[in-house]
């Protein structure tokens, strides 16, 4: 109905511009927007103030012209003019009825639009390092990232959803070191395991593969991998005088050590065995999410390609780098960093930075009109440095938009919750949906703006109650659903009738709640979705499902009169019709019985 007004002042606006009436030759587009309080109407606009002094006229009496050259709709009723020169719009109530046949008619396709088509979108999101499995913080990027990613699909942009795979660099390495270090306790050697290496029981198991298919075939005396090595920080117990540990030296040794002695194929092995194997359990983690994407790219294929080093070059040639202490910089503070970043390490070796720099490039070569990067909150001095480095390359760092999503901290009984996982160290996301659910995950994580953040109350996540937002939502659909099977058992022929024959019979003020409500579901989604909110979806589905429970607790559906009866089920259907699409652009099932 929003786009519908919007084109009949459109249309008003052509019709003055055509007739010379406003003395101008360019109109912009009308904003139109639904009122706050229903005694000035169901929308307005403010396009006579906008064109008014470009028009050299009162805003009044454009909003008269405007109002006079308005064409005839059956959706208005009247209309009026406001303040000083709003023009307010009242639907006629057969606007409202038309919603029922129309979501009917378009079921699953009611909301969709095609504001963004033609337009290609990339959603880059979770992207955790494969160093170990996804966490409850993970969880909530996961899930805004696949909410954003859908949104835009249902307004018709061209999405593909990407998994940016940090497969390269130190800390893989320190998996690798930390699988094979395990790996050598398996075969009985007695070893102190690094301070900073990776200790979830996850590595363990990952060794207990390599040691269960390969026997003793990657052991090497631990005499050997530990001489000559910088010593770690100290244990409990010790000095840092005793020790003059320094744990960095110390893992990077035992890095190298790892290569040396294993050679390259079979640290290769070791290597790739705890990438796929963790690689493996994050996708069956966000398949179980019901999260899928269009590619996983492998930040080794970028340096492999030559693409890093070439990004590299291209700054250097535009002269943004400079060499010191054996190191090649960005200048980065150039473009709005705090300070200057390394791009190529004194041993030669490119970091992390350097081949997101070039994952950037080639994100924006792909052709994408817009690119979303959607990363945790504790990134954000990082957006400055990578939006900086495609500025100095002088490609269009405002096709980047990075979206940040704060922390989700876990409650239960009011605590935070100490959840154990085999590690100890941290919360699963995998755990998590096992106790609450993928619906209830799904739904929670997106309740909030992504900047704010989450209190996650695992108790009222699991409760079948009114409380909690996405059961209830849930059971307005669930409700529709029993009243079909009521109508059933008892032998009531349901055959809605077509159009919006008998949809007069809806007087009620439930039932006029209803139709304002279904009629606002389009424009619910077109908002959230152009600016990246999914928690205004549950908002509305929340609000529906309040007003479809209190219809239900106050009216029959299945009454006597053929006539009532038909629309009642009608309203019903297509309350059912919008709950379902909504919940499932959240990634959130829609039960018939609960």
């Amino acid at each position: 109905m929003k786009h519908a007004i919007a084109q009949l002042i459109s249309t008003a606006l052509a019709t003055l511009v055509s007739n010379d009436k406003l003395g101008i030759a360019e109109r912009p587009e009308p904003q139109v927007e639904r009122t706050r309080d229903t005694t000035h109407g169901d929308f307005a606009t403010n396009i006579a103030m906008v064109l008014a002094k470009l028009a050299r006229a009162k805003p009044r009496d454009l909003a008269q012209q405007l109002v006079d050259a308005l064409p005839a709709s059956p959706l208005i009723a009247r209309t009026e003019i406001a303040g000083p020169g709003f023009i307010n719009f009242f639907l006629a109530e057969d606007a409202y009825r038309s919603i029922v046949p129309s979501i009917l008619t378009a079921a699953h396709q009611y909301g969709r639009s095609a504001i963004g088509a033609g337009k290609r979108v990339q959603v880059e999101f979770v992207s955790a390092n494969p160093t170990g499995p996804l966490h409850v913080g993970h969880g909530r990027g996961a899930a805004y990232g696949a909410a954003v990613a859908d949104l835009l699909a249902a307004v018709g942009y061209e999405v593909h959803r990407e998994y940016y795979v940090n497969d390269a660099g130190r800390q893989m390495d320190i998996l690798a070191t930390s699988v094979w270090l395990r790996y050598l306790e398996l075969c009985g050697e007695d070893l102190r395991f690094p301070s900073n290496g990776y200790k979830g029981d996850y590595v363990r198991d990952i060794a207990a593969t390599l040691h269960r298919e390969h026997a003793d075939d990657y052991r090497v005396d631990a005499q050997q991998v530990f001489s000559s090595l910088p010593p770690d920080t100290p244990l409990e117990g010790e000095s840092q005088e005793e020790t003059g540990g320094d744990k960095e030296a110390h893992i990077d040794g035992l890095i190298a050590a790892a290569k040396h002695l294993l050679g390259d194929n079979r640290y290769r092995y070791v290597f790739e065995l705890g990438l796929n194997t963790i690689l493996d359990d994050i996708r069956d983690d966000l398949s179980g999410l019901s999260i899928d994407y269009q590619h996983w790219y492998s930040e080794r294929s970028l340096i492999e390609s030559g693409a890093v080093n070439k990004a590299v070059e291209r700054l250097r040639a535009r002269g943004h780098v400079y060499e010191r202490n054996g190191a090649l910089w960005f200048r980065s503070s150039d473009f709005g960093d705090e300070k200057d970043r390394v791009l190529v390490r004194e041993n030669g070796q490119t970091t992390y930075f350097a081949s997101d720099i070039a994952y950037h490039i080639d994100k924006l070569e792909r052709g994408f009109d817009r690119v979303i990067d959607i990363w945790g909150a504790d990134h954000h001095g990082y957006i400055p440095r990578v939006k900086g480095a495609l500025r100095a390359l002088g490609d269009d760092a405002e096709r980047l938009d990075v979206l940040l999503v704060q922390f989700a901290i876990l409650y239960r009984g009011g605590e935070k919750a100490q959840m154990s996982t085999r590690s100890g160290e941290f919360v699963s996301l995998r755990q998590l949906r096992q106790e609450v659910g993928r619906d209830a995950a799904r739904y929670f994580y997106v309740m909030r703006r992504c900047d704010q953040h989450l209190d996650f109350d695992l108790d009222l996540a699991k409760s079948e109650s009114s409380d909690n937002p996405v059961y209830y939502v849930q059971y307005a659909h669930a409700r529709v659903s029993s009243v079909l099977r009521q109508a059933t058992e008892r032998g009531i022929a349901l055959e809605p009738s077509a159009g919006t024959k008998h949809l007069e019979r809806l007087t009620q003020d439930h039932e006029q709640a209803l139709l304002r409500t279904l009629a606002r579901y389009p424009e619910v989604i077109e908002t959230a979705a152009l600016k990246a909110e999914p928690h205004q979806l549950t908002h509305y589905l929340r609000e529906l499902a309040n007003e479809l429970h209190a219809y239900y607790n106050a009216h029959q559906f299945l009454v006597d009169d053929a006539d009532l009866r038909d629309a009642r089920i009608k309203l019903i259907l297509a309350v059912r019709q919008v709950l379902r699409n909504g919940l499932g652009l959240l990634g959130v099932s829609a039960p018939e019985s609960m």
